[in-house]
């Protein structure tokens, strides 16, 4: 009866608690992306936020600019109604591009570029660019071991099970990368 009782319980139990190992690191891989998403939110939201005041700065400089500005605008407002991860990342890239093209035409200012509060708002929005560059490779790197964990067996069997679905990585498209602002100054 013992022996029985013993067999069963390897035979049953051990299973279930590989299972429920494997479910509850799915869960938590699943969570931590979640969190990682939520961290590049912060970092873009505050960048948005940064944004206006930026271009108020510079406006004051180069009034004749006006495209520039509503590019950054028209950006950012994208950026602001993007609710997944893709309509994010093509709004950031749109934001970054605008940006780029912004501090080209501040470089054509030199009064600009020694204005204590543009020099301030750069230097933050610099730091923000790392915090968000940092943010996505969590992001990335997370992901990456959520989907390798429903991927691998036996997990891929717990995962298929429980409905577990990839995730998107954060990526920014290529045209983006190598993406040279132009000004014109026509």
């Amino acid at each position: 009866m013992l022996i029985t009782l013993l067999f069963l319980l390897i035979v049953f139990g051990v299973p279930i608690l590989i299972i429920i190992g494997v479910y509850n690191k799915l869960v938590v891989l699943r969570n931590r992306g979640d969190n990682a998403w939520h961290q590049i939110d912060v970092q873009l939201q505050r960048r948005a936020d940064l944004v206006p005041n930026l271009v108020e700065t510079v406006k004051g400089y180069a009034a004749h600019e006006r495209g520039v500005f509503e590019a950054v605008t028209k950006a950012r407002t994208q950026w602001a109604q993007a609710s997944s991860v893709k309509e994010k990342e093509e709004a950031n890239g749109m934001l970054t591009s605008a940006l780029k093209t912004l501090f080209a035409v501040a470089e054509n200012y030199p009064d600009l570029k020694a204005n204590q509060n543009f020099l301030m708002l750069q230097e933050e929005l610099a730091g923000i660019e790392s915090k968000i560059a940092y943010a996505r490779q969590f992001y990335n790197d997370t992901i990456l071991s959520f989907n390798n964990a429903q991927q691998v067996f036996p997990s891929n069997i717990v995962a298929n099970l429980f409905n577990f679905k990839p995730r998107d990585y954060f990526e920014i498209e290529e045209a983006a990368k190598r993406e040279v602002p132009k000004v014109d100054f026509k």
